[in-house]
């Protein structure tokens, strides 16, 4: 089984990535083990996930919401609830 998923980073800003282990995956970006992107934006906590049967149609599908911006990633993933408006965000 393979997973899609969207974390919420320091600076109220959005990572997506692939796995087959989303625990694990979790955990290796919340110890700087991760992505290049979330050593340096720290994730605060998952937001979003989807399952795949197969690594192909999870890394399809994380190519396509890699291609939004990040608007369109809020309103088609409906993640609205799950991020602080910028305006009252204070790192």
């Amino acid at each position: 089984m393979w997973f899609v998923y969207v974390l919420l980073c320091e600076g109220n800003s959005l990572y997506c990535g692939a796995t087959n282990d989303l625990k694990k995956r979790f955990s290796d970006h919340k110890n700087g083990k991760g992505g290049r992107y979330t050593r340096s934006h720290k994730p605060l906590k998952l937001i979003y996930q989807e399952t795949f049967n197969t690594q192909s149609e999870a890394l399809k599908r994380e190519r396509q919401i890699k291609g939004w911006t990040r608007d369109e990633k809020i309103r088609i993933l409906n993640l609205l609830y799950m991020i602080k408006p910028l305006d009252n965000f204070k790192p």
